[in-house]
């Protein structure tokens, strides 16, 4: 009997956390994808994990000696592990709006994939790291080339000296358009800030 007092408070529990569109089928959903790209060791996984509502999904590998002479640890000393093909996440803004995370790889050898992550994304997030700010220069060509809304996300790590926006902007040549924030991606409100400024970005830069 406890066993079954026990399932059903659990699934009771399990109903509260459901959203309205969920156990509303005449509610469905505004669903969309957006891409979280940026150099390796920048933050990517740690947003992701950071603002998920559910479990995320992580493809995190240990990394080996086979890559010393690739990955550069200088700034990520205490890294072990990489992400090898991407991470997943969800996170839903309002009652019809829910966004489908998929953060990239962030080393040269696994930029194959991009394609098939970014295909059907309204936008991305380029994570930037004023430490070394040219790794994230292959994403921001690849949005500007294959003409995705984007923002460019500053994280601000511990340590590391703070730098205005438009000091950023002008580093990175990024155009007067598109906007250039300074965020925490281990904070979770940081983080939505973030995505609610790309949703708004896409939004206006989609023709009517």
């Amino acid at each position: 009997m406890d066993s079954v007092v026990s399932d059903v408070t659990e699934l009771l529990e399990e109903e509260e956390q459901l959203q309205a569109w969920q156990t509303d089928r005449t509610r469905a959903p505004i669903a969309t994808k957006i891409v979280v790209a940026g150099g390796f060791g920048v933050g990517k996984t740690t947003l992701v994990t950071a603002v998920s509502e559910i479990q995320p999904l992580q493809t995190e590998a240990l990394m080996t000696r086979a890559s010393e002479d690739t990955d550069d640890l200088s700034a990520t000393p205490d890294k072990a592990t990489t992400t090898v093909a991407m991470d997943f996440g969800r996170i839903t803004l309002d009652d019809d709006l829910v966004l489908y995370l998929f953060g990239t790889p962030g080393q040269q050898r696994f930029w194959f994939m991009w394609d098939d992550l970014v295909r059907g994304a309204i936008g991305a997030v380029v994570l930037a790291d004023t430490r070394r700010l040219s790794d994230c220069f292959p994403a921001l060509d690849y949005f500007e080339s294959c003409g995705l809304p984007y923002v460019v996300a500053v994280n601000h790590f511990d340590g590391s000296e703070e730098f205005e926006p438009d000091d950023v902007r002008e580093a990175l040549t990024v155009p007067p358009h598109v906007p250039v924030l300074v965020m925490d991606a281990r904070r979770r409100i940081s983080v939505i800030e973030t995505l609610l400024s790309l949703v708004g970005h896409a939004l206006d830069a989609t023709p009517a």
